[in-house]
């Protein structure tokens, strides 16, 4: 318990000393400025000659500029966030791409017994999507730093191969490899978790920062869209399409993991487009990064 507590209050160190780093800073800068105003030499002001004033250009209103919006890295208003080509390809790609990955771990339990695994498994399955999850995140904010300081690598490039990794997982769960199940959610909980910090960091990288909170949201709330529409409207027709069959055949016992989770594939030939999509945005964009 002891070791959990000072794990969860570590973080807290960080920000003091970022904190004592900006008071120091100000300080210094401080110092310099009065340094500097001593030291200055007042002369004659020369003003430059009084030219007739110009009328200021007129005020555009807040639809006009919707469709032109700024260069990338500027800020964008929300309306020119939210119809830009950019904005609909990023949402495209967390609608598949995380919708599918929650779609999978969704439905683990109900994988596991399908294929067979004991009620063990199923739980040690849910801890294995925890605990990856979190590497995930860590990791994924970490290593798109690095790449991109150092090697200039984008990060949409990134999150296209993080969207392809995930595709692995999905095989595992729809070809019923034995066993793959503990190898799927390793790779569930990672993808999951690494998209996040991308994903966000793109859209404030793209979009600006004036508005970003409210196109976090926006961005956010492709996922449980995409939840619905692969998880409820395709796994879950195909699954209660596949166990009607079964019933009707008289095979009550024991579904068939592999048929009753063919949706996986579905999942994963989706995912497998919006990163061929995510990929050709990269490639586009490495100017902006």
């Amino acid at each position: 318990m002891t070791v959990v507590l000072i794990l969860l209050f570590a973080t807290l160190a960080i920000v003091f000393r970022e904190q004592i780093k900006a008071f120091k800073s100000k300080q210094t800068q401080i110092q310099t400025t009065n340094n500097q105003s001593e030291l200055k030499i007042i002369t004659d002001l020369i003003l430059p000659p009084v030219t007739a004033a110009t009328a200021a250009p007129p005020l555009s209103r807040w639809w006009q500029n919707v469709l032109k919006p700024p260069k990338r890295g500027e800020d964008y208003n929300i309306l020119q966030a939210l119809f830009s080509i950019d904005m609909v390809i990023l949402f495209t790609a967390i609608t598949f791409g995380i919708g599918g990955t929650l779609t999978a771990i969704d439905n683990l339990g109900q994988i596991g017994k399908a294929q067979g695994y004991p009620a063990k498994s199923v739980t040690t399955f849910v801890s294995l999507v925890s605990i990856w999850n979190y590497l995930g995140r860590v990791s994924a904010g970490f290593a798109s730093e690095i790449l991109l300081a150092k090697y200039k690598f984008p990060r949409p490039l990134m999150l296209s191969i993080i969207l392809l990794l995930s595709c692995a997982g999905h095989l595992l769960i729809a070809f019923g490899v034995p066993n793959s199940l503990y190898f799927a959610s390793v790779i569930m909980g990672f993808c999951f978790g690494a998209k996040w910090p991308l994903i966000f960091a793109i859209i404030s990288e793209i979009f600006g920062l004036k508005y970003y909170s409210t196109l976090y949201t926006l961005g956010g709330g492709a996922s449980p869209l995409g939840a619905y529409i692969l998880n409820v409207k395709i796994t879950g027709h195909l699954y209660d399409k596949e166990a009607m069959r079964q019933l009707a055949a008289k095979w009550v016992g024991k579904r068939e993991g592999q048929k009753c989770h063919f949706g996986s594939i579905l999942t994963d030939f989706s995912k497998f487009w919006t990163e061929r999509i995510e990929l050709v945005t990269g490639l586009k964009r490495r100017g902006v990064f």
